[in-house]
């Protein structure tokens, strides 16, 4: 089963996966997949208020934010990471569970990127925005760093994240009962 989404330029089928013995979602996937991640990109930054720097959460927001700051310049951008790494110093971190990842995770943010971060516009970007936890992580991250949030962006609303105001995005994406019918 499939779910066809349209998006400016660019139409994917996306393969229902299951959620639970209730639910399934469309799997969208940037990796791989140049021409949507070039599309997505440029419809986000069609509608991004004005910012310095841009964060996401590894991994799946990485080709995505990393085609937005090149398509804006060669922007800077910094991620929270799935797991520390040896050169990160100071770091902040956050836990977060999310719909997509079956288990429990944290994410780090290096203290140099923080410092950078500080004081500055950011902008939050991620692929899709479905219960908003990894977005509430992000939030707190970039709070804590003293950066100053000025947006939050994602190329794909699902579920009940599609009727929030506080997001900026680029099309729906309902969840699916488990005969592939869309619920919202």
């Amino acid at each position: 089963m499939y779910y066809t989404l349209n998006l400016p330029g660019v139409t994917r089928n996306l393969p229902l996966c299951p959620l639970n013995d209730r639910l399934m979602i469309g799997a969208f996937v940037l990796f791989g997949d140049v021409e949507l991640t070039v599309k997505s990109a440029e419809g986000l930054l069609a509608l991004a208020p004005e910012h310095d720097v841009m964060i996401t959460a590894e991994s799946k927001g990485i080709p995505l934010i990393h085609e937005m700051a090149r398509q804006s310049g060669g922007a800077r951008y910094v991620l929270a990471r799935k797991a520390p790494k040896l050169y990160m110093q100071d770091v902040i971190k956050y836990d977060v569970d999310s719909i997509t990842t079956a288990k429990h995770q944290t994410l780090y943010l290096d203290g140099n990127d923080a410092a950078y971060m500080r004081g500055k516009r950011v902008l939050i970007v991620d692929d899709v925005i479905s219960t908003g936890n990894s977005l509430r992580a992000l939030e707190a991250i970039v709070e804590e760093a003293g950066g100053l949030i000025v947006g939050k962006m994602a190329v794909l609303a699902e579920g009940d994240a599609i009727g929030r105001e506080d997001i900026i995005y680029l099309a729906p994406l309902p969840l699916f009962d488990t005969d592939g019918n869309p619920l919202n």
